[in-house]
C-alpha cells in the first residue's frame, strides 16, 4: 500500500525502476491483489474523505472531453489541433523526453545530472500541456488519464535516479557522472513521499536488511 490509505500499487508504480521484468511485476500484482482484499476485509467501515464535490470531480475527470468539444472546430483533423493535444501525441512526447534524458534505450540506459535536469524541465512543460489533453470518446478519456498518471510515475522514477548517485546495474540505468557502486552510501532502498500541500517530493533512504546470507 502507498502512503495513501486504501491506494495500492505494484510493478512500475513502486521502486522507481522503469525496467522491471514481467515475472517480478506479475508477482507484485498477485501480492497487491491479496493485500487489497485483506485490507478491505479489515477496514469495512473505512470511508475516504474527499474535499472536492461531485460536480468538481466531474469537471476534472471529463476535462479532456470538454477540451475536445471546445477546440475541435479549429481543425479538420481530430488528432492535430492547436487548441489541444491528443493522448497519443502526449505519450510520444513523454517517451521521447524520458528516453533521451531519463536513461532510456536511446542513450544505452545512461543519464547524468545535466541530462536529468533537462528532462525535468521538459516534464514541467509537459505537465502544463497536460491540462490541454483531449478525448474524443471514452477510450481516449481513459488514455488521457493513463498518460497523466504515467507522467507522474516517470518523473518520480527520474527523481529517484537523480537522488541515487551511483550506477547499480542491473538496475537498468547508468549514471555517467557516478559510474561505480558505492555500498557505503547506497546499499539501501530509496523511498519517497509526495507533499500535497507543499507540492514537492521528499526522497529519503531506508535501510536494507539482508535476510538470505550470501
Amino acid at each position: 500500500m502507498t502512503t495513501v490509505n486504501g491506494l495500492f500499487t505494484c510493478a512500475d508504480g513502486v521502486g522507481a525502476s522503469g525496467h522491471k521484468f514481467s515475472s517480478g511485476s506479475h508477482a507484485e500484482g498477485r501480492i497487491v491483489g491479496k493485500q487489497m482484499v485483506r485490507w478491505c476485509v479489515d477496514h469495512k467501515d473505512y470511508k475516504p474523505s474527499i474535499k472536492e464535490t461531485a460536480d468538481e470531480l466531474k469537471k476534472l475527470i471529463y476535462r479532456p472531453y470538454y477540451n475536445y468539444v471546445e477546440g475541435k472546430s479549429a481543425s479538420t483533423d481530430g488528432v492535430v489541433n492547436p487548441n489541444y493535444i491528443s493522448p497519443k501525441n502526449f505519450m510520444m512526447r513523454l517517451i521521447k523526453c524520458t528516453d533521451e534524458y531519463g536513461g532510456g534505450i536511446g542513450t544505452y540506459y545512461t543519464t547524468s545530472d545535466a541530462l536529468l535536469a533537462t528532462g525535468f524541465n521538459l516534464l514541467k512543460m509537459l505537465e502544463e500541456d497536460s491540462l490541454k489533453l483531449a478525448a474524443r470518446d471514452l477510450h481516449e478519456l481513459l488514455r488521457c488519464w493513463e498518460n497523466y498518471h504515467r507522467l507522474w510515475t516517470v518523473r518520480l522514477h527520474m527523481q529517484h535516479i537523480d537522488f541515487r548517485q551511483e550506477s547499480r546495474y542491473p538496475g537498468f540505468y547508468y549514471r555517467a557522472d557516478f559510474m561505480g557502486l558505492d555500498d557505503s552510501k547506497w546499499k539501501c532502498f530509496v523511498n519517497s513521499k509526495y507533499d500535497v500541500k507543499g507540492k514537492k517530493t521528499d526522497i529519503f533512504k531506508k535501510p536494507y536488511h539482508q535476510i538470505i546470507p550470501d
